[in-house]
């Protein structure tokens, strides 16, 4: 797929678990030095960087022994409240390499529902970037429940690209973008590079579930584009399996989908 460039200047970029850990659960350390690298690089050339990060629980996981199969809300938020801490320490460490400094952002539906606090969010994130820090958002899982939770980390970061007014928000998944249907059981599946619009007859092609380690499936990724594309902001979906692909992207070139910004009024 190729796209302009030109005038992307900030970026949201989402990674989801499956995209940072191994299947044991465990963060995959080498897809985050690539990761970071790939970032700090991109921040370097110019681009203004807001990484939303999954992640959390799974690092918590790790360090409290909970058993990710009979996992309760009560677990999951008190694996949050660990794996939150090693997830920024983890990103701190390697954005220093690299003179970056971060912010830790986390969210709940309580502040996106809320006009003054939703603006508040979106002041901060002017503030840091305008200063040269990337921030880190993630959602509070330590707080959120199912009643009150934002969801997938997929509506997350589309509501992280409308706060901060982004240019484009780039998914990485595990998939290399939209099919017409699900390719993991249908090998004859027709890929889609380009979206002029997310229409009901592209939201058929969504139907499926996400990965184990996930939260999301592509259907949460088709509302999300549909979400930005009506705010004026462009979206691709692309699979984060190698982060360097992120350098295909601002060559201008890659495999993926890429869902157009429509006009705003």
């Amino acid at each position: 797929m190729k796209i302009n460039v030109e005038n992307i200047k900030r970026v949201v970029v989402k990674v989801g678990t499956s995209t940072l850990t191994h299947a044991s659960g465990y963060m995959n350390l080498r897809k985050v030095e690539k990761l970071v690298a790939c970032l700090a690089d991109l921040y370097n050339s110019g681009k203004e960087i807001i990484l939303v990060s999954s992640g959390a629980v799974s690092c918590g996981l790790a360090k409290t022994g909970f058993d990710r199969k009979t996992l309760t809300t009560e677990q999951k938020q008190a694996a949050a409240a660990v794996g939150q801490c090693q997830l920024i320490d983890m990103y701190d460490r390697r954005f220093s390499d690299y003179g970056i400094t971060i912010a830790q952002i986390l969210l709940t539906r309580s502040v996106i529902d809320n006009k003054e606090r939703s603006r508040n969010a979106s002041t901060t994130l002017e503030l840091l970037l305008g200063q040269g820090i990337i921030p880190i958002v993630n959602e509070n899982d330590t707080l959120s429940n199912e009643q009150i939770k934002i969801g997938s980390n997929d509506t997350l970061a589309a509501t992280v690209a409308k706060l901060c007014h982004a240019d484009l928000l780039i998914n990485m998944s595990d998939i290399n973008g939209l099919y017409d249907s699900d390719p993991r059981s249908n090998p004859e599946a027709k890929f889609i590079e380009y979206v002029e619009t997310v229409t009901d007859e592209i939201f058929a092609m969504g139907a499926g579930a996400g990965t184990a380690r996930g939260t999301g499936g592509m259907a949460t990724k088709l509302e999300s584009a549909r979400y930005v594309t009506e705010r004026g902001i462009a979206m691709i979906i692309l699979n984060g399996a190698n982060p360097e692909i992120l350098y295909d992207v601002f060559d201008g070139d890659f495999v993926g989908t890429y869902f157009a910004a429509q006009e705003t009024k």
